[in-house]
Order: structure tokens, then C-alpha cells, then sequence
């Protein structure tokens, strides 16, 4: 009797434990994500140069800490208030400061820049770009600051003087801004020399990009915002880059030297400030040049190196420069079948391959012990992991970040001791100081579990085989109160696109917090990295070259059954969701596999691509009249007449990366076949809903599924 009672005890304190858990709502899962449930981290760590001192900051960007090697539990060191006073400014948080010298911080607000002294507690505005600027940059040596102005580049001095660097009036010739729609890993348009003796940017000319009409409707009457939309096939735009002379005021060009519409990207300045670096890569893309050009004239020196693919050529990091005295480089290619590292002069004469690695290098963070040594990120053995690894320019390569999860790092100036920032599937979050060798000298934060009074279940990681024997990921997330012995429908989440990958071994293993509140609502929810999506080097990431959505939609099938080998799966009742590339996905698999899947919506989806852009959808299906076939099969019109199940389309109205051209043309289809679907516009959003609006986004996908696949 005994026995029995002291069972019914420890049952009913369980059910009283588990009933005690919150339940999450959406509004919460949605917006608190990376607020609220966002675990203690040391954000935007920095060294403080030339010393064993670091900063970092609070999660809200308002409180500055300081720690040091010796002195390990940081300190408050300033406060946006303290430096809002000392400046007479009204700045909201840190965001963007960084270090002139030891002593004096730079501030920002995105148009005035102010020097704060941590000695002194003094300060003072810096400079201020006009209200009407953009993309400002501001360069530490010399304190000018170069910025936009609609479609212009100018520099505002230290002494408040402006320059016009160009002056267009016709509107098609725009400078400082990016240029071929961000790709090629371009995210700026103006760059400063090191010692900010010449300005570099890029100029496009859009006079060949025809327009596309946005409405905006905030205005009354309602007003057309044309924008340069170059779809595939189409007018793209022809780039240059120019090179401006602080001291002469004058600017010379560099032009493609192949056609004018080929892309140059990557630019780099050699240490000396003497060369430019540039990848210039056909309009085909596949042939790339790296090329050096004098900064002075403009003109060209030599070729460096070449790379060719038949399927394509992507350049996406620029030459970087591991010695601050030598104009010997580091170029990351994927010519291997995976990123590694390769060691050239300025001659372009190959010096060394620093790695062969079988994974991907992500990127050369920083160089340590006089340049001798280089910092890199790779996904090392497993994919899912971001890991730290240091190189000597000899190839003898070392492994910083011995724990598998996804990992960031921040070296001090002499190499001795470095910051570990990390998460995984079962650690929310630590931060570690380590020694230059990696070993650990002392934790200085261990993140708690912010979700772990809240009921929300669990993540499965897997592997299943695709059909060419390739290993794919998988995630499936559970309710808490999962029970193997009940039938669950399944809501599979894709995206399954070039550069992404949904799967990570990191806390949440990269999902959404949404997606466990869809769990709580009685489902499984499903996600597969398939062919064709980031971090597994070329041969997998490749395999979609002229035929998007066939071997990616062949691995989604293989996910599917897989589900339905599990006992605890209902499989009448499959539902897809997803956006962007995953929109495309969630449309095709509607239509191509429509005995399969009972709902879906698809959110800002490609629905033909030859509406895409020119720079993404030529890379991977070539120019429409090249490759008629393989755009039709692509074609969400070709299939839209096999629809059976629930489809719910969604597009912002003023999307300016998949235009709602796309969904518009798609339901005049349906309309065209007497197939009747659901849309839904979100007013006056771009690509993605956020703000706000996004838990009403995500209730309206969300219900309508639950709805819809009962």
C-alpha cells in the first residue's frame, strides 16, 4: 500500500510540475525570440586594442561591461545614459561604436558620429552627415565620412566641408550604393582605403534595367514607386568602379573588361593603399578574373588568377591581406569541390594552399601572431557546426573550437587569448576566455535555459540518404506532451534554396520559436536541408544547376517517407509552409506531389523564373531562350492545373525581391483553370512581414493550416 501511495505522490507532483509550466503564446514566440527568451550573451564583444582588456554589451545595447585576462568578472563600464550626457546627444543605444585608440570610443547614431574619451568622460561630436544621407561610412585616420545622397556619393570632412565625389543628374547612374541586387556577397557600395587616402565605390548604370511599379498607399491619392527590377534574360545593369583621390579631389574608373554588363565584385585595397583588387565574372558566371588595377590611374595591371565552372562561379569574399606590411594575399575558392584557402603574391603566382579541407571555410575572421597566423571559420566534420581554426602560412592548420555546436570568436591584437562565444543542441549558451592555443582559462558565462518554464517540447536531429546516397538533415520537433502511441499530423517547414541552411547544431538547432507553438497545437513539425542548400560544398550545393525544384523536391519526398515509416504519424495529414525560395518549394510540392500533401501556404513564393532576377536566377537556370525546358518544368503555371489540396498564397505589396508580379500572374492561372485558392496581402510590406504585422502573418499561416488539415 505503501508503495502504490508513494507513486500516486510522485505522479501527482509531476502533473502539478508540468502544470505549473506557461504555455507560449504566438504573440510571444514570434516577437520574444530574441528578446524576452533571448539567453545572456556578450554582444558585440571587442577587445580594447593593444590591450588584454575586452567590452562588451548588455542585450538590450544600452550597458557597455569591461573585463580584462587578469580581472575576469566584467564590470559596468558606461552607460548610453553617462554618454548621452557627456555628449549632449541622444544616442539609443551602442550599436556600431567602435575603438579609435585605447582611451576613445567612436559612437554613432547612423548620421552623426561622436568621440566619447573612457579616461576623461569627455566627448564630442565627431561630424554629421546630412539628414537626407545614407550608407554613411566613416573613416577612422582621416574623419571623413563618405554617404549618399539619392543617387550620389559625397564626403563630409572633419572640418564639416562637403564634397560632391559625383554628381549625376540622371537618375540611372547611381554611386556608393550595393550593386548587383547583394549578390556575390556584396553588402556595401563605398570603401575606404586603410589609410583613407582614396575612396573606392560602385557606380551602375541602370539605363537598361526596366522599371517595375509599386504602389504606395499611405498616400492620398495612392503613388507609383517605380523601382529597377532586371528580371532574367533581361537589361542588367553595367557596373563600374571608381576611385577617388582625397588629395587630388579627382576620381578615375574601372570598367568590365569583358562585356559591360559582366559583374565586378569583391574589391579590395592592398595594405600600401597602391592596388585594387577586383573579381570581374561574366554575365554567364561561369569565368571569373581576379584582377589588380593601380589606385592612382585606374589602370589594369595584370590577371591574377582564373576560375571556371560549367554550372557557375561564385566569388564572395574578397582578397584578403594577412601581412600588414606585404601585398601577398589569402583567396577563398571553391575550386576544389569546397571553400579552403589559397596564398598568393601580387604577382598572382600560387604560393601555397593553405587548407584542402573537405568542408566549407565560412570565412577569414582575423589574423593573429604578426600575420602569421590566420583565423577562419568552417563547418569542420559535421555541417551543422560552425567551428574556429587557426592556419600558419605553411598549411599547418589547428582546430580552436574543440566543442561541437556554433561557435564565435574574438582573438585580442597579440594572439595570446581569445573570447568563445557558443551554443548547441544541448547547451543554450556559453562564453569562454581561452588562450591563444584554445585551451580554456575560465567560463564567464553559462546561459540558462530562458524557455525552461515554459511548455515546449523537443528537437529530433537525423540524417536520412537522398536519392543520388547523399546525407540530409532533418528536424522534427514534438509537442511536450508527445505520446508515441497517438497519430499526429505533420507541418513540414521548407525553404530548401541556395546559401541557406534550416538545420544548425546551436540552440534550437536554428528553428523558430513559432514552430514550437505549432508543436503545442498537437502537430509534428518538419524540416529537411535538401540538394542544393548552403554549407555542403559544391557537388551537393550544385546538383540544382537548370532544374530548380527536381532533385530538391525528390530529397523533401525522401522526408516524407521517412515520416511515414513512424508509427506516431497520421499520413492523410501532411501541410507545407514556407517563404521566399521556400514559397516556391511549398507551391511545387503542392502541385507536383498533390496526393501527398493536404494544405499549404506559401509566402512570397518565385512562381515562374523568369520574373526572378537577373543575377540569382541566371547563376542557377541560365537566361530563359538558354534553357526554354528547364524554365517550364520550373514553372509553378506548367503544374498549376494538378492542385487538389488547400493552398493559401501570401505576398507583401511592395516586395521588391520576389515582385508580386509572381503570385498575381499565378492566380490569374487558377482563375484562368476555374481552380479556386486563397491570397492574403500584407500592405505596404516588403519580402518579409516584420514588425508587429509578423505575428499577425504567422497566426493567419498558422490557423489557416490547423484549419485546413483537420
Amino acid at each position: 500500500m505503501k508503495k502504490y501511495f508513494g507513486l500516486f505522490v510522485f505522479f501527482i507532483a509531476g502533473v502539478f510540475s508540468f502544470a505549473q509550466k506557461k504555455q507560449l503564446t504566438l504573440s510571444d514566440a514570434v516577437l520574444q525570440q530574441n528578446r524576452a527568451f533571448r539567453d545572456e550573451q556578450f554582444n558585440a564583444f571587442t577587445w580594447i586594442p593593444g590591450t588584454d582588456s575586452y567590452v562588451y554589451l548588455s542585450n538590450n545595447y544600452q550597458v557597455m561591461y569591461q573585463g580584462s585576462v587578469k580581472k575576469t568578472d566584467p564590470e559596468k563600464l558606461l552607460s548610453i545614459q553617462d554618454a548621452n550626457t557627456a555628449l549632449g546627444a541622444q544616442l539609443y543605444n551602442f550599436y556600431g561604436f567602435s575603438f579609435r585608440n585605447a582611451d576613445e570610443l567612436v559612437l554613432t547614431d547612423g548620421n552623426n558620429y561622436y568621440s566619447y574619451n573612457l579616461k576623461t568622460k569627455a566627448g564630442s561630436k565627431l561630424v554629421s552627415v546630412p539628414e537626407e544621407g545614407a550608407n554613411a561610412e566613416y573613416e577612422m585616420t582621416s574623419g571623413n565620412t563618405a554617404y549618399t545622397v539619392e543617387n550620389n556619393l559625397w564626403i563630409i570632412n572633419a572640418k564639416g566641408e562637403k564634397i560632391a565625389v559625383t554628381s549625376n543628374t540622371d537618375k540611372n547612374i547611381v554611386s556608393g550604393q550595393t550593386y548587383a541586387r547583394s549578390e556575390f556577397g556584396i553588402t556595401d557600395g563605398i570603401f575606404w582605403s586603410g589609410k583613407g587616402s582614396f575612396l573606392a565605390f560602385y557606380q551602375k548604370d541602370e539605363s537598361e534595367v526596366k522599371e517595375y511599379p509599386l504602389v504606395d498607399i499611405t498616400k492620398i491619392p495612392a503613388e507609383l514607386m517605380n523601382i529597377k527590377y532586371p528580371m532574367a534574360g533581361q537589361g542588367s545593369e553595367k557596373p563600374k568602379v571608381g576611385i577617388y583621390s582625397v588629395a587630388a579631389g579627382k576620381t578615375v574608373y574601372i570598367s568590365p573588361k569583358g562585356a559591360k554588363d559582366s559583374y565586378l565584385t569583391n574589391l579590395s585595397w592592398t595594405p600600401d593603399e597602391n592596388f585594387v583588387l577586383i573579381a570581374e565574372v561574366n554575365r554567364e558566371q561561369n569565368h571569373m578574373w581576379l584582377n589588380v588595377y593601380e589606385a592612382k590611374t585606374g589602370n589594369f595591371v595584370r590577371t591574377l588568377l582564373e576560375e571556371q565552372n560549367e554550372k557557375w562561379v561564385e566569388p564572395e569574399h574578397p582578397a584578403f591581406f594577412p601581412m600588414p606590411g606585404s601585398t601577398n594575399f589569402v583567396w577563398i575558392s571553391e575550386r576544389d569541390g569546397f571553400n579552403n584557402l589559397y596564398y598568393y603574391s601580387i604577382d598572382g603566382k600560387l604560393i601555397k594552399q593553405l587548407t584542402s579541407n573537405k568542408f566549407v571555410v565560412k570565412e577569414i575572421l582575423q589574423t593573429v601572431n604578426k600575420g602569421k597566423e590566420i583565423i577562419f571559420a568552417a563547418t569542420g566534420t559535421s555541417p551543422l557546426n560552425t567551428l574556429y581554426y587557426a592556419v600558419d602560412l605553411n598549411g599547418k592548420q589547428r582546430c580552436l573550437t574543440l566543442e561541437e555546436g556554433t561557435h564565435t570568436v574574438a582573438f585580442n591584437d597579440a594572439g595570446t587569448n581569445f573570447i568563445d562565444s557558443y551554443s548547441s543542441h544541448s547547451v543554450p549558451g556559453k562564453v569562454e576566455l581561452k588562450t591563444g592555443s584554445g585551451k580554456l582559462t575560465k567560463t564567464l558565462l553559462t546561459a540558462k535555459n530562458k524557455l525552461a518554464d515554459i511548455a515546449i517540447g523537443t528537437a529530433d536531429i537525423g540524417q536520412i540518404k537522398g536519392e543520388d546516397g547523399s546525407v540530409l538533415y532533418t528536424r522534427l520537433i514534438k509537442p511536450s506532451n508527445f505520446d508515441p502511441n497517438k497519430k499526429y499530423p505533420v507541418m513540414v517547414y521548407v525553404y530548401g534554396g541556395p546559401h541557406a541552411q534550416m538545420i544548425t547544431n546551436s540552440w534550437l538547432d536554428g528553428a523558430n520559436l513559432w514552430m514550437y507553438w505549432m508543436a503545442e497545437q498537437g502537430y509534428l513539425v518538419f524540416t529537411l536541408d535538401n540538394r542544393g542548400s548552403g554549407e555542403r560544398g559544391f557537388a551537393f550545393e550544385s546538383q540544382i544547376h537548370r532544374q530548380l525544384g527536381t532533385v530538391e523536391i525528390s530529397d523533401q519526398m525522401k522526408g516524407i517517407d521517412y515520416l511515414k515509416s513512424l508509427p506516431y504519424v497520421d499520413a492523410s495529414r501532411f501541410a507545407v509552409h514556407g517563404w521566399s525560395f521556400g514559397g516556391f518549394m511549398t507551391t511545387s510540392l503542392m502541385l507536383k506531389q498533390a496526393e501527398t500533401f493536404k494544405v499549404g501556404v506559401a509566402g512570397g513564393p518565385v512562381t515562374d523564373w523568369k520574373y526572378y532576377e537577373v543575377m540569382y536566377g541566371e547563376r542557377y537556370m541560365d537566361r530563359p531562350e538558354e534553357n526554354q525546358k528547364g524554365y517550364e518544368e520550373a514553372s509553378l503555371f506548367t503544374h498549376a492545373n494538378k492542385l487538389k489540396g488547400d493552398l493559401l498564397l501570401i505576398h507583401g505589396t511592395v516586395d521588391d525581391v520576389v515582385v508580386p508580379q509572381h503570385n498575381d500572374a499565378l492566380l490569374k492561372r487558377f482563375i484562368e483553370l476555374g481552380i479556386q485558392i486563397d491570397f492574403f496581402h500584407y500592405p505596404m510590406h516588403k519580402h518579409n512581414v516584420i514588425g508587429k504585422d509578423r505575428v499577425h502573418l504567422m497566426q493567419k499561416v498558422l490557423d489557416y493550416i490547423i484549419e485546413h488539415n483537420k
